[in-house]
C-alpha cells in the first residue's frame, strides 16, 4: 500500500460527533471509501474529534481532486 501524500481536516459535523463509530461518521466513512472505490485507491486513515474528520487517501489524483473541489467552494 502506497504511503498518503497528506491529511485532509474537515469540520463537518457538531461537537457531540466524537467517535468514528457514530452513525453521522459512520455513514460518511462509508461514502469515502465508496470514491476510493472509485478511484481503485483506499481510504488510508479516518479520525473523528468533535466533529472534525481527519482522513487520507493513498491516491495522489484523488487528493489532487480533493483541492481542486475546496478551491472552487472558498
Amino acid at each position: 500500500m502506497k504511503e498518503s501524500s497528506g491529511f485532509f481536516e474537515v469540520e463537518m459535523f457538531a461537537a457531540e460527533v466524537d467517535s468514528k463509530d457514530h452513525p453521522y461518521a459512520a455513514q460518511f466513512r462509508e461514502m469515502l471509501e465508496n470514491v476510493a472505490k472509485e478511484y481503485k485507491c483506499a481510504l488510508i486513515s479516518f479520525e473523528v474529534h468533535e466533529g472534525t474528520v481527519t482522513f487520507s487517501f493513498d491516491s495522489d489524483e484523488l487528493n489532487a481532486e480533493i483541492i481542486e473541489i475546496l478551491k472552487e467552494s472558498a
